[in-house]
């Protein structure tokens, strides 16, 4: 028997294909608000977002300019990119937050689902340059850059050079679930 998952989180998907046509604002708007209805520790809700369109925003190239050469290649034609950060000490006391990058994680997460429902695709990228982030979109020092995204409707796939073609044309995979969950504690061995 197959195990039953919610569609949104079964098609959720990282092309790098992406369409240009633009985001309209007002969605952007309501990916943002599933992100603020994640939970968070204490409720600090320590998320932050710096978002830019590519045919609005001189911001996009100051964003695209921290990725990798390999992001850069493709993410250059989505029409959003966005920066998720996690304030790192708590506003209520100033210490240290040990769950900013979870809870911010979790804000992305629902970000994602929100996505997926609006038929719109997010592709999270690590490969981008955090203290070029920091300086270029003026990040204080309480905010950690953790991922980058880029943002848009599915693109054609044949639009692509011929290695990111062929990456995109690759299943998705997942490991086995016995390799990610165990009762009681990890197996002996």
């Amino acid at each position: 028997m197959e195990t039953k998952i919610l569609d949104i989180v079964a098609k959720r998907w990282s092309p790098v294909a992406f369409s240009d046509k633009p985001v309209n604002e007002k969605i952007l708007e309501s990916l943002f608000e599933a992100a603020r209805w994640a939970p968070s520790a204490f409720n600090e809700q320590p998320w932050r977002f710096i978002y830019a369109r590519r045919e609005k925003d001189t911001a996009f190239k100051k964003m695209l300019d921290t990725l990798v050469p390999g992001n850069h290649e493709w993410a250059q034609h989505a029409p959003v990119l966005a920066l998720s950060l996690a304030r790192v000490f708590f506003t209520y006391n100033g210490k240290p937050n040990p769950t900013a990058y979870y809870d911010t994680g979790m804000a992305v997460g629902n970000l994602l689902a929100q996505a997926t429902y609006m038929g719109l695709f997010v592709h999270q990228m690590s490969g981008f340059s955090a203290e070029n982030a920091r300086e270029a979109l003026r990040i204080p020092d309480e905010y950690e850059p953790i991922a980058m995204m880029a943002i848009g409707y599915y693109g054609n796939a044949k639009t692509l050079s011929g290695t990111l073609r062929e990456r995109e044309k690759k299943p998705r995979t997942r490991k086995p679930i016995e390799a990610l969950i165990f009762r009681g504690g990890f197996p002996a061995g």
